[in-house]
């Protein structure tokens, strides 16, 4: 199985990145995991909707690159669909299944996902109305998935 986050600009935080690297690690045992970065747009504070939506198309296009055909796509998105963890893990566990051996997310830059990336999700998923730092999401997304794996195992770790 391969997981991939394709993703919008690049991770700063050291402290992000040591949280994700263990649970990459951890993932490791379950499936070939991986992080893409597209580079973000670089774009004034105030935009107009038309300039927001020129920022978006760009990094859209960047996103939709990494993206191959087999792949099923979950968009991450605040009008998507909430999860709880245990649906969440049925729902990877029932992919795999079905012959989905290639799972793509994509967070998005800090306007959100363009039309096209959304229209190319499987599904949306949203981790509930917060805005949340997309560096954190990211964090928060690898816990999740790796969740998922121990769940499905029966493992401890969940409760």
């Amino acid at each position: 199985m391969n997981i991939k986050l394709v993703v919008v600009g690049k991770l700063k935080e050291k402290y992000f990145k040591q949280g994700i690297a263990e649970y990459a690690k951890r993932l490791s045992r379950f499936c070939k995991f991986q992080i893409v970065e597209v580079p973000d747009e670089k774009a004034p504070e105030s935009l107009s909707d038309s300039e927001m939506d020129q920022v978006m198309q760009k990094e859209g296009d960047r996103i939709l690159a990494k993206i191959k055909d087999r792949e099923y796509v979950y968009a991450l998105a605040i009008l998507g669909k909430e999860r709880s963890s245990e649906e969440f893990a049925k729902e990877i566990k029932d992919l795999t299944t079905y012959g989905h051996s290639d799972i793509t997310f994509v967070i998005g830059g800090s306007l959100g996902l363009a039309t096209e990336v959304l229209k190319r999700a499987d599904t949306q998923i949203s981790f509930g109305r917060f805005t949340l730092p997309h560096q954190l999401m990211r964090l928060v997304l690898t816990e999740q998935i790796y969740r998922a794996f121990m769940i499905n195992e029966g493992s401890p770790y969940h409760k």
